[in-house]
Protein backbone atom coordinates (compact mmCIF):
# COMPACT_ATOMS: atom_id res chain seq x y z
CA UNK A 1 0.00 0.00 0.00
CA UNK A 2 1.03 3.52 -0.58
CA UNK A 3 1.96 5.97 1.92
CA UNK A 4 0.04 9.67 2.24
CA UNK A 5 2.56 11.56 0.81
CA UNK A 6 3.11 9.15 -2.42
CA UNK A 7 -1.13 9.61 -2.88
CA UNK A 8 -0.41 13.36 -2.67
CA UNK A 9 -1.44 15.42 -5.28
CA UNK A 10 1.64 16.71 -7.36
CA UNK A 11 2.91 20.61 -6.46
CA UNK A 12 1.38 22.78 -9.36
CA UNK A 13 4.95 24.17 -9.10
CA UNK A 14 7.19 21.38 -9.27
CA UNK A 15 4.58 20.10 -12.13
CA UNK A 16 5.32 23.16 -14.31
CA UNK A 17 8.99 22.93 -13.64
CA UNK A 18 8.98 19.14 -14.88
CA UNK A 19 7.15 20.44 -18.59
CA UNK A 20 9.46 23.26 -18.83
CA UNK A 21 12.62 20.91 -18.43
CA UNK A 22 11.05 18.50 -20.86
CA UNK A 23 10.33 21.48 -23.45
CA UNK A 24 13.72 21.60 -22.59
CA UNK A 25 15.44 18.44 -23.46
CA UNK A 26 13.71 18.75 -26.69
CA UNK A 27 14.40 21.87 -27.83
CA UNK A 28 18.05 20.93 -26.75
CA UNK A 29 17.81 17.79 -28.89
CA UNK A 30 16.37 19.74 -32.22
CA UNK A 31 18.21 21.36 -34.76
CA UNK A 32 18.60 25.24 -34.18
CA UNK A 33 16.88 26.79 -37.06
CA UNK A 34 18.86 30.14 -35.49
CA UNK A 35 22.12 28.34 -36.16
CA UNK A 36 21.55 27.16 -40.36
CA UNK A 37 20.12 30.75 -40.95
CA UNK A 38 22.40 32.84 -39.36
CA UNK A 39 25.30 30.70 -40.32
CA UNK A 40 24.46 31.14 -43.96
CA UNK A 41 23.09 34.46 -43.78
CA UNK A 42 26.12 35.49 -42.60
CA UNK A 43 28.08 33.66 -44.96
CA UNK A 44 26.04 34.77 -47.98
CA UNK A 45 26.52 38.71 -47.08
CA UNK A 46 30.25 38.63 -46.55
CA UNK A 47 30.84 36.27 -49.68
CA UNK A 48 28.57 37.68 -52.07
CA UNK A 49 29.55 41.25 -50.98
CA UNK A 50 32.93 40.27 -51.86
CA UNK A 51 32.08 39.03 -55.07
CA UNK A 52 29.83 41.83 -55.90
CA UNK A 53 32.55 44.37 -55.10
CA UNK A 54 35.34 42.46 -56.84
CA UNK A 55 32.79 42.53 -60.49
CA UNK A 56 32.07 46.45 -60.16
CA UNK A 57 35.47 46.91 -60.16
CA UNK A 58 36.46 44.19 -62.88
CA UNK A 59 36.27 44.92 -66.64
CA UNK A 60 34.13 41.96 -67.58
CA UNK A 61 31.67 42.83 -64.67
CA UNK A 62 32.29 39.23 -63.17
CA UNK A 63 33.97 38.43 -60.19
CA UNK A 64 37.62 37.95 -59.51
CA UNK A 65 39.76 35.18 -58.88
CA UNK A 66 40.35 35.88 -55.35
CA UNK A 67 37.28 36.87 -54.74
CA UNK A 68 35.98 33.74 -55.83
CA UNK A 69 38.47 31.79 -53.57
CA UNK A 70 37.45 33.31 -50.79
CA UNK A 71 33.78 33.21 -51.32
CA UNK A 72 34.46 29.50 -51.68
CA UNK A 73 36.33 29.19 -48.61
CA UNK A 74 33.17 30.93 -46.61
CA UNK A 75 31.13 28.11 -48.15
CA UNK A 76 33.31 25.26 -47.01
CA UNK A 77 33.44 26.60 -43.40
CA UNK A 78 29.48 26.83 -43.74
CA UNK A 79 29.07 23.10 -44.47
CA UNK A 80 31.14 22.01 -42.04
CA UNK A 81 29.39 23.78 -39.17
CA UNK A 82 25.65 22.83 -40.92
CA UNK A 83 26.84 18.56 -41.03
CA UNK A 84 28.52 19.27 -37.58
CA UNK A 85 25.09 20.94 -36.29
CA UNK A 86 22.58 18.12 -38.12
CA UNK A 87 24.95 15.42 -36.90
CA UNK A 88 25.08 16.69 -33.38
CA UNK A 89 22.02 17.21 -33.06
CA UNK A 90 20.60 14.10 -34.82
CA UNK A 91 22.98 11.68 -33.29
CA UNK A 92 20.74 9.04 -31.19
CA UNK A 93 17.52 10.98 -32.28
CA UNK A 94 16.45 10.10 -35.82
CA UNK A 95 18.66 6.70 -36.18
CA UNK A 96 21.58 8.40 -38.36
CA UNK A 97 24.24 5.81 -39.15
CA UNK A 98 27.68 5.99 -40.59
CA UNK A 99 26.42 4.70 -43.94
CA UNK A 100 23.63 7.45 -44.23
CA UNK A 101 26.37 9.70 -43.74
CA UNK A 102 28.98 8.53 -46.39
CA UNK A 103 26.40 8.47 -48.52
CA UNK A 104 25.48 11.72 -47.57
CA UNK A 105 28.78 13.13 -48.61
CA UNK A 106 29.52 11.40 -51.84
CA UNK A 107 26.10 12.95 -52.51
CA UNK A 108 27.26 16.51 -52.16
CA UNK A 109 31.07 14.98 -53.78
CA UNK A 110 28.90 14.05 -56.80
CA UNK A 111 26.66 17.20 -57.13
CA UNK A 112 29.81 19.56 -57.18
CA UNK A 113 31.97 17.53 -59.22
CA UNK A 114 29.44 17.65 -61.89
CA UNK A 115 28.77 20.92 -61.45
CA UNK A 116 32.67 21.85 -61.41
CA UNK A 117 32.33 19.47 -65.46
CA UNK A 118 29.31 21.59 -66.94
CA UNK A 119 30.87 24.70 -66.25
CA UNK A 120 33.89 23.90 -67.63
CA UNK A 121 32.11 22.68 -70.48
CA UNK A 122 30.33 26.11 -70.88
CA UNK A 123 33.79 27.39 -70.94
CA UNK A 124 35.31 24.91 -73.50
CA UNK A 125 32.20 26.31 -75.56
CA UNK A 126 33.47 29.63 -75.22
CA UNK A 127 31.07 31.31 -73.31
CA UNK A 128 31.63 34.80 -72.51
CA UNK A 129 32.86 35.52 -68.94
CA UNK A 130 29.24 36.84 -67.25
CA UNK A 131 27.00 33.83 -68.65
CA UNK A 132 30.10 31.33 -67.33
CA UNK A 133 29.09 33.07 -63.77
CA UNK A 134 25.68 32.97 -63.83
CA UNK A 135 25.98 29.12 -64.77
CA UNK A 136 28.50 28.15 -62.41
CA UNK A 137 26.62 30.36 -59.50
CA UNK A 138 23.23 28.86 -60.73
CA UNK A 139 24.11 25.42 -60.99
CA UNK A 140 26.20 25.35 -57.50
CA UNK A 141 23.12 26.78 -55.75
CA UNK A 142 20.42 24.42 -57.42
CA UNK A 143 22.95 21.44 -55.99
CA UNK A 144 23.00 23.26 -52.18
CA UNK A 145 19.50 23.93 -52.30
CA UNK A 146 17.99 20.24 -53.65
CA UNK A 147 20.36 18.76 -51.32
CA UNK A 148 19.43 20.85 -48.39
CA UNK A 149 15.69 20.43 -49.48
CA UNK A 150 15.88 16.54 -49.60
CA UNK A 151 17.73 16.18 -46.31
CA UNK A 152 15.13 18.35 -44.68
CA UNK A 153 12.37 15.90 -45.59
CA UNK A 154 14.25 13.12 -45.07
CA UNK A 155 15.05 14.28 -41.30
CA UNK A 156 11.77 15.89 -40.95
CA UNK A 157 14.31 19.36 -40.44
CA UNK A 158 11.94 22.23 -41.38
CA UNK A 159 14.29 24.94 -41.06
CA UNK A 160 17.25 22.71 -43.34
CA UNK A 161 14.14 22.26 -46.18
CA UNK A 162 13.10 26.20 -46.09
CA UNK A 163 17.02 27.23 -46.52
CA UNK A 164 17.24 24.99 -49.76
CA UNK A 165 13.64 26.65 -51.00
CA UNK A 166 15.20 30.19 -50.41
CA UNK A 167 18.80 29.15 -51.93
CA UNK A 168 17.26 28.51 -55.28
CA UNK A 169 14.53 30.93 -55.45
CA UNK A 170 17.44 33.68 -54.40
CA UNK A 171 19.80 32.00 -57.06
CA UNK A 172 17.09 32.00 -59.82
CA UNK A 173 16.58 35.91 -59.12
CA UNK A 174 19.52 36.80 -59.71
CA UNK A 175 20.75 34.62 -62.49
CA UNK A 176 17.89 36.93 -64.40
CA UNK A 177 19.29 40.01 -63.08
CA UNK A 178 22.75 38.99 -64.12
CA UNK A 179 26.11 40.51 -63.08
CA UNK A 180 27.42 42.49 -60.92
CA UNK A 181 24.08 43.14 -59.62
CA UNK A 182 23.05 39.17 -59.19
CA UNK A 183 25.66 38.95 -56.54
CA UNK A 184 24.18 41.96 -54.98
CA UNK A 185 21.08 40.29 -54.95
CA UNK A 186 22.73 36.73 -53.21
CA UNK A 187 24.31 39.03 -50.50
CA UNK A 188 21.37 41.25 -49.62
CA UNK A 189 17.81 39.10 -50.48
CA UNK A 190 19.76 35.89 -50.06
CA UNK A 191 22.05 36.47 -46.86
CA UNK A 192 19.90 39.21 -45.94
CA UNK A 193 16.76 36.80 -45.77
CA UNK A 194 18.38 34.25 -44.35
CA UNK A 195 19.11 36.24 -41.25
CA UNK A 196 16.22 37.63 -40.96
CA UNK A 197 14.93 33.92 -40.71
CA UNK A 198 17.66 33.74 -37.48
CA UNK A 199 16.08 36.32 -36.34
CA UNK A 200 12.32 35.12 -36.15
CA UNK A 201 13.75 32.01 -35.43
CA UNK A 202 14.85 33.48 -32.35
CA UNK A 203 12.15 35.32 -31.68
CA UNK A 204 10.02 32.41 -31.90
CA UNK A 205 12.40 29.90 -29.38
CA UNK A 206 12.46 32.95 -27.08
CA UNK A 207 8.10 32.30 -27.32
CA UNK A 208 8.57 28.70 -26.58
Amino acid sequence: MGTDEDDAPLDPAAGLAIVAAQRRRVLDSEVDDRVLFGTWGGLWLLGYTVQWWSAERSPTGTSTAPAGAVFGALMVVGLVITLTHVGHRSRGVRGTSRSVGTMFGLTWFAGFTGQGLVVAGVVAAGADPEVIAIVANGLACLVVGLLYMACGAMWQIRAMYLLGVWVIATAAVASLVGTPDGYLVMAVGGGGGMLVGALVAHLVRRRA
